[in-house]
């Protein structure tokens, strides 16, 4: 059975992306940003342009080289109980094995995978949010095969959904004497053109048509390593984020693998201020002296995102550059640390939190002017702001009382000179 969920949606916002949902089970993007679903959830965050969603005037899918073909375009103008099909790609129309066009969601051929893509479309409504979802089945040539892809929501009028966009990608797991009769094949193949010879194992992962499904921590580390200039930093970071917005915020090993490397990146970036300068100028964002990682978190996750997530993603990044975390290391440290994310905002909130100010020696000096018996639970000397109100009897009304507040107590006895 298939599993759905929001992609960027605003109420997963609402808890802390460290906490464990639906997004930490059914889909880890891993370390490679470049699969397909990714690729088209960013060209739908590119159409928004400040709208609630995409306008369908901007979108082609006929025109999409690289994953138009395994795409559909559903149109719901005309109603919601059998939408018409606009666009349906060449792989998945060939995947249907579909020898005549269709032009409604009735038409789609059972067990095939552009109906586990349209079955989700009425989620869409429901959430008003880009939906991602992942699953295997048996399709109609007897294979198992494993699926991933995201529907996407358009508008003719900016406010209401009545077009929605899919797109899908898939392999097919061969049994094992056939992927043991490949693994010799590409032995021998390799000894032919006199290469060192590889004979993958019979049950050896398939891969995903775009790329592997997952690289090992080495080839992670390998690629991180090979960015040696601040801009191909910046990019393997919002690669990540981009990854971890649309495999669902609240997924630990994509938003921690993110941060990571806008940790990394921000590390490099304080050895290349000129090149952090012209970044910043391209993205129109300023530097802040205050703030030093809030444009950072900008840079990588976008000046759009979440500003709630903006403000703790730069406070993990701070924490970790005043903890001396080296690049490389953030994603262990937020993994050791107690409460991981949450943990770490916390303490940094925390350490940047302003020491209370000693109350001015003026304070014990002053005679006192009246004295009223008012329990405010202060200890003997302390300095207590009372607000009161004129009565127009020559009295007071008092309507309350602060302690405990030092930087007030001061403002109120300079006031007093």
């Amino acid at each position: 059975m298939d599993t759905a969920h929001g992609f960027d949606h605003g109420r997963p916002h609402d808890s802390d992306p460290a906490d464990g949902g639906v997004g930490e089970a059914i889909l880890d993007i891993g370390t490679d940003e470049r699969r397909m679903h990714v690729r088209a959830y960013n060209h739908w965050v590119s159409l928004l342009k400040g709208r609630a969603y995409p306008s369908i005037e901007d979108l082609d899918p006929a025109g999409i080289a690289d994953f138009g073909a395994h795409s559909v375009l559903i149109d719901f103008t005309r109603g919601i109980e059998d939408p018409e099909i606009q666009f349906l790609g060449r792989a998945l129309r060939e995947e249907c094995g579909l020898d005549h066009a269709i032009t409604r969601i009735a038409e789609v051929p059972a067990r095939s995978l552009l109906s586990r893509l349209t079955d989700h479309y009425l989620q869409i409504i429901a959430n008003r949010a880009p939906i991602g979802f992942e699953a295997e089945f048996v399709g109609t040539r007897g294979h198992q095969t494993l699926y991933r892809g995201i529907l996407m929501p358009f508008s003719s009028s900016d406010d209401r959904i009545d077009y929605i966009y899919g797109v899908i990608n898939w392999k097919e797991v061969l049994g094992s004497e056939e992927q043991a009769r490949l693994g010799v094949e590409l032995a021998a193949s390799m000894r032919a053109a006199s290469a060192p010879a590889v004979e993958e194992p019979a049950d050896a992962p398939a891969v995903w048509a775009d790329g592997p499904s997952r690289l090992s921590d080495a080839a992670e580390a390998a690629e991180a390593a090979s960015a040696h200039s601040l801009g191909d930093r910046l990019a393997l970071a919002r690669e990540s984020a981009a990854a971890a917005r649309a495999s669902d915020v609240r997924s630990r090993a994509a938003l921690y693998r993110a941060l990571g490397r806008a940790h990394d990146f921000a590390l490099a970036a304080g050895d290349d201020a000129e090149g952090l300068a012209e970044l910043l100028e391209d993205a129109g964002l300023t530097q802040q002296a205050r703030a030093p990682m809030t444009p950072i978190v900008k840079l990588v996750f976008g000046a759009d995102y979440d500003k709630t997530r903006i403000t703790e993603f730069a406070a993990v990044l701070g924490f970790a550059q005043r903890e001396g975390v080296p690049m490389g290391g953030l994603v262990a440290f937020i993994d050791e640390y107690p409460s991981g994310v949450k943990g770490i905002v916390a303490a940094e909130r925390a350490l940047r939190r302003p020491a209370k100010a000693p109350v001015a020696p003026v304070a014990r000096e002053r005679a006192p002017i009246a004295h009223v018996a008012i329990d405010t639970g202060a200890a003997a000397g302390e300095i207590v702001v009372l607000v009161a109100r004129a009565n127009g009897e020559g009295a007071l009304d008092v309507l309350g009382a602060v302690a405990n507040d030092s930087r007030l107590a001061n403002r109120a006895l300079a006031a007093l000179d």
